[in-house]
């Protein structure tokens, strides 16, 4: 499941520290639950870092509290760093996932798009901005079998300029002769950059689209000074995509989540 290595342990840091931009934190013994503040995905929660060995009696108590927040009921951790976790979710009656971490090695190598395709990362000022956004989300709904999403609201829309502006957050959309049929995101605290929501739609996959999306989301973070940029594969076919990109494995996070 990997070693608590100095990468592991910025990763592990970011994770603990991404969050906060848009949400509060509770904290329950040795774990640790972030309630978002304003629109956007609610977040997991996750052990304490340095908070000693989490149990089943620790899960299933911030399971409640989720669900009397109305917040999904889902863990994150990397082993490394909490290896009580995996039991401790287990116990508490959650089928928990172990999958890889990447981290990228220099630069990415390149990952060009199929003929006819093009690859757009969106920005604070541009007029399109709510629909391109809603192209995006509509995008990775479909990848992701989330079913229909509605549109941003104006409220959704003004947070997510001010995150594209600050540097917080990275959309990009790839659009085929068909219209849009891929999109990933990034989120970024301090010189840490996570890869994250990279979705192609079904009849669009095995054309190199993900790992074309991947090397762009990476590129434009390294070229705004990145020092780690990371990703969680959903599986290692996934992995591999990633690694023909210039990422390589470095350990695993855990996720549990109730059905």
């Amino acid at each position: 499941m990997g070693t608590f290595t100095a990468v592991v342990r910025r990763i592990d840091g970011f994770c603990d520290e991404v969050p906060r931009q848009w949400a509060t934190v509770e904290d329950d013994g040795p774990l640790r639950l972030f309630v978002r503040e304003g629109p956007g995905w609610p977040f997991y929660a996750r052990p304490v870092p340095g908070g000693g060995p989490v149990t089943g009696a620790d899960v299933v108590r911030v399971r409640a509290r989720q669900r009397e927040l109305r917040l999904p009921e889902a863990f994150e951790w990397l082993p490394a760093a909490a290896p009580s976790m995996l039991d401790a979710v287990r116990d508490a009656g959650m089928a928990p996932r172990l999958c890889p971490l990447l981290v990228l090695e220099g630069e990415p190598l390149p990952s060009p798009l199929p003929p006819g395709y093009d690859a757009r990362l969106l920005g604070p000022a541009d007029g399109d901005l709510a629909a391109a956004a809603d192209a995006l989300h509509a995008v990775a709904a479909e990848a992701f079998g989330l079913g229909a999403q509605r549109g941003l609201s104006a409220t959704e829309l003004a947070a997510l300029r001010t995150d594209l502006a600050d540097g917080r957050v990275a959309r990009l959309l790839v659009t085929g002769p068909d219209g849009p049929v891929a999109a990933g995101s990034a989120q970024r605290s301090g010189d840490v950059v996570e890869i994250v929501g990279i979705g192609t739609l079904p009849p669009a996959r095995r054309r190199g689209l993900a790992g074309a999306v991947t090397a762009v989301l990476a590129g434009a973070a390294r070229a705004a000074g990145a020092d780690v940029v990371f990703l969680a594969a959903a599986d290692e076919p996934a992995s591999r995509v990633y690694q023909r990109v210039g990422f390589q494995v470095v350990g695993h996070t855990g996720i549990a989540e109730a059905p």
